[in-house]
């Protein structure tokens, strides 16, 4: 029998490069390979594409990238390709595809820009569309959609350039401090400043522009992180909720990857009733913003009680210890099921 072929795209030009190699690592050693065949195919940070077929472990620990284990190779963006063009040696050569997952986090992978050019060679994409993905990586437009669907979402404004910065003083005081001020499209917390008081506004409005060309200041939520992960199209999956239990300051780009002073809680320690309810709006959410496949929808729980959104990631850090596979291990699965089951929405249609 001729196992489908499965493209695992990692790497990326994006600050999140690492963490792409950690997550990308994880799917690879735990994909069916009685089932599938996996491809891999690593994008340099700047921008190179090429066929990997070395040791596993070299992903791992970015060593991957080297004449004797790589061979430049591109998608094909034309349909009757439907795979990857592959130069090997002065000589053209194809790998038609059955379905690729990026497992690119951040800018140029989580964005919608991987999922266009698949959509546009006609190959199936592991994980949200590109119409989805480029909604969700966008804070502004993720929270209008939400709201518009009924969800409470923080009170916020936007920054389309720095010369707009001399307008927000008397906005942010409106919030009141402190505030979160972060770039309107970017991942892993990369960006983003809690901002006590109007002295440190410009900073992390600078800071924040050095990500994207759009900047959202919110207020803060009262209370506590929780998360929800998804798998599914129409009928979906959900798994325990999560809590993240913070020392101090933020769950940022440090913490989510060190856990140094904070704590992963699954299941959340809350009420049955209303983990629930805190699941049924994380579907609600992830069916107005069109996703499929698989995401984590992250949210705050307030002391009154109140869900309100934060932000949803349509491809959430997959290693072993990652929030997204740990919610749904604790409902049963094992890690190889939920790639298998993520790979058999695409495959299957």
């Amino acid at each position: 029998m001729i196992k489908p072929k499965i493209a695992i795209i990692f790497g990326g030009c994006s600050t999140e490069y690492e963490v792409s190699l950690q997550s990308a690592f994880s799917v690879i050693m735990h994909i069916d390979r009685t089932k599938y065949e996996p491809v891999l195919l690593g994008i340099t940070r700047t921008g190179e594409w090429y066929i990997y077929d070395g040791i596993l472990e070299k992903i791992s620990n970015n060593t991957w990238q080297n004449p004797k284990d790589c061979t430049r190779a591109i998608i094909s963006p034309d349909r009757e390709t439907k795979g990857v063009l592959v130069f090997d040696k002065g000589e053209t050569r194809t790998i038609r595809l059955d379905a690729a997952m990026p497992v690119l986090h951040g800018k140029n992978g989580e964005d919608g820009t991987i999922q266009g050019l698949l959509e546009l060679a006609g190959i199936p994409v592991i994980g949200c569309g590109a119409m989805s993905s480029a909604l969700c990586m966008d804070k502004d437009r993720a929270h209008k959609l939400a709201n518009a669907a009924g969800v409470c979402v923080p009170r916020s404004f936007i920054l389309n350039s720095e010369e707009d910065t001399a307008l927000m003083t008397p906005q942010a005081d409106k919030l009141g401090y402190p505030l979160f001020v972060k770039p309107v499209k970017s991942g892993s917390s990369i960006g983003i400043t809690k901002v006590f008081n109007k002295n440190e506004l410009t900073e992390a409005v600078k800071l924040a522009f050095e990500h994207d060309d759009t900047v959202i200041i919110e207020e803060t939520i009262a209370g506590f992180e929780v998360g929800c992960a998804i798998l599914g199209n129409d009928e979906l999956t959900v798994g325990e909720v999560d809590e993240i239990e913070l020392a101090e300051g933020f769950f940022n780009y440090s913490e989510k990857y060190t856990l140094e002073t904070s704590a992963i809680h699954v299941p959340a320690r809350i009420p049955e009733r209303k983990a629930e309810e805190i699941k049924e709006i994380s579907k609600i959410i992830y069916r107005a913003l069109g996703c499929s496949g698989f995401a984590r929808v992250d949210m705050f729980l307030t002391p009154s009680g109140e869900i309100i959104f934060n932000e949803i990631n349509t491809i959430p850090g997959f290693t072993m210890h990652s929030r997204y596979p740990s919610m749904l291990k604790a409902i049963g699965m094992t890690f190889e099921q939920i790639v298998d089951e993520i790979i058999k929405l695409a495959v299957e249609g």
